[in-house]
């Protein structure tokens, strides 16, 4: 296992992927704690539906994908707040509605565009083959970024996560960190389709939290136990789809399925065990 190990590292384009991915892991995981508390999960999904139609615009346009669809996915989740605080459409809708449209953006500007040779599944399913030595170094930067501001403003969202009604009361500014926190979200599902693809980023959000929900109930804990299983799950998958030459995005949400299983079962065997 150890020669696999060493034989996958010795490419460069696994290398980035590995830094790549444990940083967009760390960060889904930080960013999904919240989502999921505040069952705006499908959030991230939409924004990465966005995601897809940006960079398939990106590519007809002979422009970098990450720096022209990071301020349009940023752009979208500013929308989607004000939408949902002041329209009529409900949340669920309205992403449904954005996630269909970016999607059909998408494919119809490839299929019709000539001249441009675009794999449409490496946008949908992510490639490890994709990230080069400038999105190496963006995407450290700005996971850097996305970390430093949610453990700078931890205890802003942890307040604003579980009532933001009390956090008005006691001075924080709740529009602002939404903001805030829309930001980090937009971020973490740009980079993240790099690898994961836009129809399977909101995995990387979405699973560690609900596995780590299994076992643990404490705001802190489940952080820290996502952030946990999520890196583990990145590496275990990534590795995973080197041996057995499987798609990456597809292999990392399989692996984050086992252990949610796992877990599951854990926590089904305790709670039966407490009622005995």
């Amino acid at each position: 296992m150890i020669n696999i190990i060493n034989d996958m590292l010795s490419f460069s384009f696994m290398q980035r992927a590995l830094i790549v991915g444990i940083l967009i892991s760390l960060c889904a995981s930080l960013v999904g704690v919240s989502l999921v508390l505040k069952k705006n999960s499908m959030i991230g999904d939409g924004l990465s539906h966005v995601g897809f139609g940006a960079f398939a615009i990106a590519t007809i346009l002979n422009v970098a994908p990450i720096e022209f669809a990071l301020p349009i996915v940023i752009i979208t989740s500013f929308l989607i707040l004000r939408i949902n605080e002041n329209s009529k459409i409900n949340g669920d809708a309205l992403i449904a509605l954005m996630s269909a449209s970016a999607l059909a953006i998408g494919t119809f500007t490839i299929s019709i565009t000539k001249g441009v040779n675009t794999d449409i599944n490496n946008y949908l399913f992510g490639s490890v083959l994709s990230i080069n030595n400038s999105d190496l170094i963006l995407s450290i930067i700005l996971s850097i970024i996305v970390i430093a501001l949610y453990v700078l403003t931890y205890n802003k969202i942890f307040a604003i996560t579980f009532d933001e009604t009390f956090a008005k009361s006691i001075g924080i500014k709740v529009e602002l960190f939404n903001v805030i926190f829309a930001v980090l979200c937009s971020i973490v599902v740009v980079l993240g389709m790099r690898i994961m693809g836009s129809l399977l980023i909101s995995s990387l959000i979405i699973f560690p939290t609900l596995t780590a929900m299994q076992i643990v109930k404490k705001f802190k804990s489940v952080v820290i136990t996502s952030s946990i299983i999520s890196i583990i799950c990145f590496v275990v998958g990534l590795t995973f789809s080197y041996i057995l030459e499987t798609p990456t995005g597809a292999t990392i949400v399989i692996a984050n399925l086992i252990v949610f299983v796992i877990f599951w079962l854990i926590s089904l065997i305790k709670s039966n065990v407490k009622a005995k």
